[in-house]
């Protein structure tokens, strides 16, 4: 028996065991159905090259053929060990903008506005450059500028400079606007990921228990309120038992999925799988939105990029001296954010991160020489997807069927044209005269739109930001309310990326552990009261 079980040790899982266990009369539960994050690889930045085929920590999702991206089934990693997605990403620090959270509110997420998050942020961050009105510097998660960044980074903002974007030396600040390098969510050079920020801090603590290996299966219910959970670890089924709450913290593809598999979910499709409904919530696992991205990639002399450099001199560098070099590099160095022709108000509607590598298939398939890569997203998508029960199995992972591209009146394709070519036109500047090869893809530059769509059809990628499945508010396709109960239901929350009703405008790993940081405040204070 515990007072809370929380499910899924990832980014907004370890903010949960945190700070529900700092009391000490309160008993907390953490599962986690991949390892420790013991990997080497995970805690030097640069060692998330060394990740990408790593299934013991990687849920290795596929979504379905997706039919505007020419039937291709994209690969989907999840985080799956200590601290989730946070262990295996760029480290990219971004909030977003205001506008996104006052859109929330305004669309029935109640004190989700800006004015509301911000003290939530600020509180959970500990930033190298000090304290501000909008920065903090005592929170658990450090977030520095980057040790090491290759030349080809510092091309990069000159050259969209020279396409008249403003430099911007923080994301976070008052103006999102603009180009740099991006800030990362690292300490003293090494990778610092919820697991480091919030998880390790209280494992000493003799009230919280961390269970790896242990796959959540299904929540028990006495009624609609919720007791606890079924689990498999080391080949048994086992049961944990909830006083007080159950918390969903399993990410936007895995907590509505334990929903549909505990009954919680669209009625008519739950009975297709044999499941007996106990909540018809129809909107679980629907509003499923994702940053698509299209990478255009050129090629360079040698020596400049990071494509053959000398892994046992980076791992000499980190290891031995100090935590120095390019090991320290989270990849996606430098970026920025900017309004296309066509922006419908004030905030950037796409996204970049600038790679000094060859990326092809998420850095899967290795292309031969050097060069460089140029990610471009679309913020705000209007298509929306869904995911589905693939049978009544948990071990069977569910069916994604992101929509890529699926938006009535073909807005996020004419997006992700306007991508390209703002990457293909800062890429042409002269900052990257020195530097510049001959195209890799797209293989032509004198593309028309017939074929830059073409190619975006057949190599857009997901930039990894799935978010709203289990969406807050209180509309017909609402999961959670604006405190995260599910409704319907009693002592469940959601808390993680899966409740956001809408895309944010950027990277998703900051918002949800600051989500996180908002759950416990409300759990501990009703505790309390």
């Amino acid at each position: 028996m515990y007072d809370y079980i929380v499910i899924g040790a990832g980014s907004a899982g370890c903010v949960l065991a945190n700070r529900l266990s700092v009391d000490p009369a309160c008993r907390v539960l953490l599962l986690e159905a991949g390892p420790r994050d013991t990997n080497p690889f995970i805690h030097m930045p640069a060692g998330l090259a060394r990740l990408v085929n790593n299934r013991r920590i990687n849920w290795n999702l596929d979504t379905e053929p997706e039919p505007a991206l020419g039937g291709r089934r994209l690969w989907w990693p999840r985080g799956k060990v200590l601290g989730g997605s946070s262990s295996i990403n760029a480290m990219c620090y971004v909030r977003g903008v205001p506008a996104d959270y006052d859109g929330w509110e305004a669309a029935g997420a109640t004190g989700w506005g800006w004015e509301q998050v911000l003290p939530w942020f600020v509180q959970g961050e500990r930033n190298s450059r000090g304290a501000s009105a909008l920065h903090g510097d005592a929170g658990p998660l450090s977030v520095s500028d980057l040790r090491h960044h290759n030349p080809l980074s510092a091309a990069f903002i000159a050259a969209a400079q020279q396409a008249g974007h403003a430099h911007n030396p923080d994301f976070n600040g008052h103006q999102q606007l603009g180009v740099g390098l991006y800030q990362v969510t690292q300490r003293e050079g090494a990778r610092c990921s919820s697991a480091d920020a919030y998880l390790r801090p209280a494992r000493h603590r003799r009230n919280l228990t961390v269970l790896t290996g242990a796959h959540a299966v299904a929540l028990s219910f006495d009624g609609t309120t919720a007791t606890g959970v079924h689990y498999r670890r080391g080949g048994q089924h086992l049961h944990a038992r909830a006083g007080t709450e159950v918390i969903l913290s399993a990410g936007a593809i895995h907590s509505p999925h334990l929903l549909m598999l505990s009954g919680i979910g669209e009625a008519d499709t739950l009975r297709c799988h044999g499941i007996t409904p106990r909540v018809d919530l129809p909107g679980v696992g629907r509003n499923l939105q994702d940053h698509l991205d299209i990478c255009t990639v050129v090629h360079t002399g040698p020596g400049v990029s990071y494509d053959r450099s000398s892994e046992l001199r980076i791992a000499i560098d980190y290891f031995l001296r100090g935590h120095r070099g390019a090991g320290t590099s989270n990849l996606a160095e430098a970026g920025g954010f900017v309004r296309s022709s066509l922006a419908t108000d004030a905030r950037a509607d796409v996204q970049f991160h600038f790679v000094p590598a060859m990326l092809d298939n998420h850095g899967r398939h290795r292309l031969p020489g050097d060069g460089y890569t140029l990610h471009a997203c679309p913020l705000h998508p209007r298509s929306r997807g869904r995911v589905r029960l693939r049978d009544a199995d948990a071990r069977s992972a569910p069916r994604i069927h992101a929509n890529y591209l699926g938006d009535t009146g073909g807005h996020d394709l004419k997006m992700m044209l306007e991508c390209a070519r703002l990457a293909r036109t800062i890429l042409a500047q002269p900052a990257f005269d020195r530097w510049r090869g001959t195209p890799v893809f797209p293989s032509h530059s004198n593309l028309d739109d017939t074929a830059l769509e073409a190619f975006i059809r057949a190599k857009a990628e997901t930039l990894y930001h799935p978010v709203g499945t289990c969406a807050m508010g209180q509309h017909a396709q609402a999961v959670v309310d604006p405190t995260l109960r599910v409704h319907g239901t009693r002592r469940l929350r959601v808390v993680d990326a899966s409740v956001m009703p809408t895309l944010i405008s950027g990277n998703t790993n900051a918002p949800t552990m600051m989500i996180a940081e908002r759950a416990a405040h409300w759990i501990r204070t009703a505790a309390a009261g």
